[in-house]
C-alpha cells in the first residue's frame, strides 16, 4: 500500500473512532478470548485457557464437560445462559487436573451433579489439601468405576475408564447419539503429554488405553482432545488418536535404548526429538522423556 493511501485511509478510521464513545469503542476493539465452535445443533466446545470443554445444549438442561478456570467457566455459562433458558444438569470432568477442574467452584448451586471417576475425585481432594485450596473446589458428587452410562433425553451419555494413563482417573466422555467422544487429556494433539506420575500416570499402560479405545469407538467418531499445538486442532479422528498412541511407544523404545546405552537421565534430557515424530516438537519433550525414564528404571 502507497504511503498516502495509508494515510488516507488511517484518517479514515480515527475519524470514525472519534464519533464512537467510550463504551462504544471498547465494544468495537474487543475481541473475547473465548471460543464457541459448534459441532452440531446442541453440541459445542469452548476454549479459552485450560483444557478443551465439551457442552451439549438439551431441552432437559445443560450439560458440561472439563471447567477450565474459574474466570474461563464463567464466561461459559454466561455465554451458555444467553443460548439456553434450561438450567445446569450435569458437570463432568475428565480429570482431575486444575486446568480443567479449578472451574467447578463456578457452579456451584447452578448445577446438581458432578461427575468422575473415583481416582478422580481422590486425586482432586488430594491435591487440593496439598495446595490448602480446599475451599475453592467444588468436587464430584457422583463418581463410577468401569463404566457409567444414563440416557438424557434422546441422548445417552457413557463414560468409560480403561486404565491408568495419562493419570490414574481419566475418562472417555461419549455422547453415543452424537457420536462425539471428549477424550480429555488422553490425547494431546501434536503436543508433548504431561504424564503425572503422582497420580498414577503410566505411558504402558496409557498405549493400552488407547487400544481399548480405538476398538470401542468406531470410524466416524468425533473426538474432542484437551490439548493440541499451535497450527493443530482439538477436533481430532482416530487416526490422530493412532498417532498419538505410536508416539507413546517410541518415546518408551527411545528412552528405553538410551538407558541400554548407558545414557544417564541428565543426557537423555537433552534430546530435542523423539525418532520417528516428527510432528510433535517443541517446548515440553522433558516432560515425557522424564516420565518415562521414571518409569522403566522404577524397582
Amino acid at each position: 500500500m502507497q504511503r498516502r493511501t495509508f494515510l488516507r485511509n488511517s484518517s479514515l478510521t480515527l475519524a470514525g473512532l472519534a464519533f464512537l464513545s467510550n463504551q462504544t469503542l471498547a465494544q468495537f476493539l474487543a475481541d473475547p478470548a473465548w471460543k464457541i465452535k459448534m459441532l452440531n445443533d446442541t453440541m459445542g466446545v469452548f476454549t479459552e485457557k485450560g483444557g478443551t470443554i465439551l457442552f451439549m445444549i438439551g431441552k432437559e438442561g445443560l450439560i458440561v464437560v472439563d471447567s477450565q478456570f474459574p474466570e474461563q467457566s464463567q464466561h461459559l455459562i454466561d455465554e451458555l445462559k444467553k443460548r439456553s433458558q434450561q438450567p445446569f444438569q450435569l458437570l463432568i470432568n475428565t480429570h482431575h487436573h486444575g486446568d480443567h477442574t479449578a472451574g467447578n467452584i463456578s457452579f456451584k448451586g447452578l448445577v446438581p451433579h458432578v461427575l468422575a471417576h473415583e481416582n478422580s475425585k481422590s486425586n482432586q481432594e488430594r491435591v487440593a489439601k496439598e495446595k490448602k485450596n480446599e475451599d475453592q473446589q467444588l468436587y464430584p458428587d457422583q463418581t463410577y468405576t468401569t463404566t457409567w452410562c444414563q440416557p438424557v433425553g434422546k441422548e445417552e451419555i457413557c463414560l468409560h475408564y480403561f486404565g491408568a494413563a495419562h493419570t490414574n482417573g481419566d475418562s472417555f466422555v461419549q455422547f453415543k447419539k452424537a457420536n462425539i467422544v471428549h477424550t480429555g487429556d488422553l490425547v494431546f494433539n501434536r503436543r508433548h503429554p504431561f504424564v503425572d506420575r503422582s497420580a498414577g500416570a503410566n505411558i504402558a499402560s496409557w498405549i493400552q488405553v488407547l487400544d481399548k479405545a480405538d476398538k470401542t469407538f468406531n470410524n466416524k467418531t468425533t473426538f474432542v482432545c484437551g490439548h493440541a499445538a499451535d497450527g493443530y486442532d482439538i477436533i481430532v479422528t482416530k487416526d490422530d488418536i493412532k498417532a498419538f498412541r505410536d508416539y507413546l511407544g517410541k518415546v518408551l523404545l527411545f528412552v528405553g535404548e538410551q538407558i541400554k546405552a548407558g545414557k544417564t537421565k541428565e543426557e537423555i534430557l537433552k534430546a530435542t526429538e523423539i525418532p520417528g515424530t516428527p510432528e510433535w516438537k517443541g517446548d515440553g519433550i522433558e516432560r515425557p522423556l522424564t516420565a518415562a525414564y521414571d518409569e522403566l528404571t522404577a524397582k
